[in-house]
């Protein structure tokens, strides 16, 4: 956690950003993400750019319909990131298709590539530079161990770029 952290603050500070994506319980988990950077966590400071790419049910609807549900991550970081920026993709078996070319677009640009997933070997491990891996194989514990880390990584990111709580 404190790899992932350490590579989100040096984005940020050098101007990056952060995007998130997921599918179903990962999708909730991706945007619960974002909401606590652009927010707040613990306490009142500016937003930490982030976005996650499971929000915009137009952009989802037109990339699977004119180029296949496996592309609609793709197409975003493809549109939305840039170099420098950080990708946290989110999969607990590791094998979403739609996460995988998200992650190869991702490493195309530069962009640097963080993945959260449980113990299954997957394709989606050798594509992150810091891939986070739930000890476990059951979907419903991958996922606290997440979220727990994803508070854990925006609380240190948080401390970070703005001191400890006023």
């Amino acid at each position: 956690m404190l790899a992932i952290a350490d590579m989100t603050i040096k984005a940020l500070l050098e101007g990056g950003k952060i995007l998130i994506a997921g599918n179903g319980g990962s999708a909730a988990d991706a945007q619960h993400i974002a909401g606590e950077f652009l927010s707040r966590l613990n306490f009142d400071r500016n937003p930490v750019p982030a976005v996650a790419l499971t929000t915009d049910s137009s952009v989802l609807t037109a990339v699977g319909n004119d180029y296949g549900f496996e592309k609609v991550f793709e197409r975003q970081i493809r549109g939305l990131a840039r170099k420098g920026d950080v990708f946290i993709a989110i999969s607990t078996s590791g094998r979403s298709q739609n996460i995988i070319r998200a992650l190869e677009a991702a490493r195309a640009m530069e962009v640097k590539t963080v993945g959260f997933t449980g113990m299954s070997n997957s394709e989606m491990v050798s594509l992150c530079d810091i891939c986070l891996r739930a000890p476990s194989e059951g979907t419903p514990y991958i996922q606290q161990i997440h979220i727990v880390a994803a508070h854990a990584i925006c609380g240190l990111v948080e401390r970070e770029l703005f001191g400890n709580s006023p």
